[in-house]
């Protein structure tokens, strides 16, 4: 072979390679990947693993529509096992490696928090669909389940207003969401009138299961002459063993409800729902919600699952808002890049299952109604309120270090913890 025929073929070479590149970026460039980061086993599996499958859904039912700018949605779905830091990592490999748009993911505060860093020094965005306990605001963030007052607080109104409590049980998971949620409920209550001695607080681990001590200890506190009632922020696996444990020892509704924050229709799945009629939960949705727009939802979903019995829940509309905002607001801007969508997502308005609309706000909260359920003996809700949509409180009332703070990630304040006392930003929202 000659030097010319050598070169001529390096070059060729050289020119084939490039080319083959050239169409490997083509066709990596020709989706748009979405990051689901939701846990699939631990824990967390029992609530998060319905919605990887919801998220698979909406995207699936986009890419039948046509995509979205023109391209196809690819959804990378990673399982970080309900270990909060493996979320972080998780959150960075999906930003970082596999180049998503954005990612829709947690349940738990504590998830939510271990990734809030990589997403604030990624610019990248996080759609968080559970409820919350405020106390926070990111520029990178959108909080599409409940704030505290549209959710926790309206429930412990709806005990006292509607059912006469006088003292309250607050038990939860032993971490930031059920502690922050409390501190705020312990704080409401005693500006509603009810004495310290009147609250009981109590916390337990993930996964806990022998709850024989802490239900006799409820009975207890509850036979002191006083309607009582638990309000309940156990998280988890958890709750199955709780529910059991309140059947074993009798403890009825008519005599201590107990209303739950992370309580809906999948956890229900698990259970014998006849001893627990007439308890409470406290949600944005319920998949008894009696709307054309909720049949349809629930319609495609069991067509996608392809089975008939799998439940929707609440953290699964506000993960249908939160991409249906996404979206709209990528078509608005041109493009998925995040700048560009934070500046055209607040303001967005799209259904919710309830058949009215979510705003996605300058505090990037949303619209929501709240919604009080008693369980039934099918493991569905009957709605007994619901509210108009309220606008989520991402900083407490009730709270002194946070009752004068505001979050406007619009431009020119672009704040997340703006103090209207003081007139200053005091930094990041978190």
């Amino acid at each position: 072979m000659n030097l010319r025929s050598t070169i001529t073929g390096a070059a060729l070479g050289a020119v084939m390679a490039a080319s083959a590149a050239f169409h490997g970026a083509v066709a990596a460039d020709d989706t748009i990947k979405v990051g689901v980061l939701h846990s699939l086993s631990g824990t967390m599996a029992i609530s998060e693993t319905t919605l990887k499958d919801a998220m698979l859904m909406l995207i699936d039912e986009q890419n039948k529509k046509g995509g979205l700018l023109g391209k196809k949605l690819e959804a990378v779905v990673v399982d970080p096992a309900s270990d909060w830091p493996l979320f972080a990592e998780k959150a960075r490999e999906l930003i970082e490696k596999d180049k998503v748009a954005a990612v829709f993911g947690c349940w738990t505060s504590s998830s939510r928090k271990s990734v809030l860093p990589v997403f604030e020094e990624l610019n990248s965005l996080l759609f968080y669909p559970v409820q919350y306990e405020g106390e926070e605001s990111s520029r990178n963030i959108f909080y599409t389940g409940a704030a505290p007052n549209q959710q926790a607080i309206p429930a412990v109104d709806y005990l006292m207003n509607t059912e006469g409590v006088k003292r309250f049980v607050l038990e939860g998971t032993d971490y930031v969401y059920p502690r922050t949620t409390n501190k705020i409920l312990e704080a409401y209550l005693e500006s509603k009138g009810i004495p310290k001695e009147d609250i009981l607080i109590n916390y337990t681990p993930f996964g806990f299961s022998d709850w024989q001590t802490e239900v006799s200890k409820i009975k207890e506190f509850g036979a002191a002459g006083k309607k009582t009632a638990v309000v309940s922020t156990i998280n988890g696996d958890a709750n199955v063993p709780f529910y059991k444990e309140l059947g074993n020892q009798g403890v009825k509704a008519t005599d201590i409800p107990v209303v739950a924050f992370s309580v809906g229709e999948e956890e229900l799945a698990g259970l014998d729902t006849k001893p627990l009629v007439g308890h409470l939960a406290a949600w944005n949705y319920f998949e008894s919600v009696d709307t054309p727009i909720n049949k349809k939802f629930i319609k495609e979903w069991h067509a996608y699952t392809k089975n008939d019995k799998r439940v929707t829940n609440d953290p699964m509309e506000a993960a249908y808002i939160g991409f249906n905002a996404w979206v709209k607001a990528v078509e608005a801007a041109g493009t998925t890049d995040t700048d560009a969508v934070l500046d055209h997502i607040i303001g967005v308005s799209v259904p919710n299952l309830s058949g009215g609309t979510a705003t996605v706000m300058p505090n990037h909260h949303i619209t929501k109604p709240v919604l009080i359920g008693e369980i039934q003996a099918n493991g569905q809700f009957e709605i007994v309120q619901q509210t108009p949509e309220v606008v989520g409180d991402e900083w407490s009332d009730f709270l002194p270090d946070s009752k004068d703070l505001i979050s406007d990630w619009r431009k020119p304040m672009n704040c997340g913890n703006f103090n209207v006392a003081t007139g200053k930003c005091g930094g990041k929202g978190s």
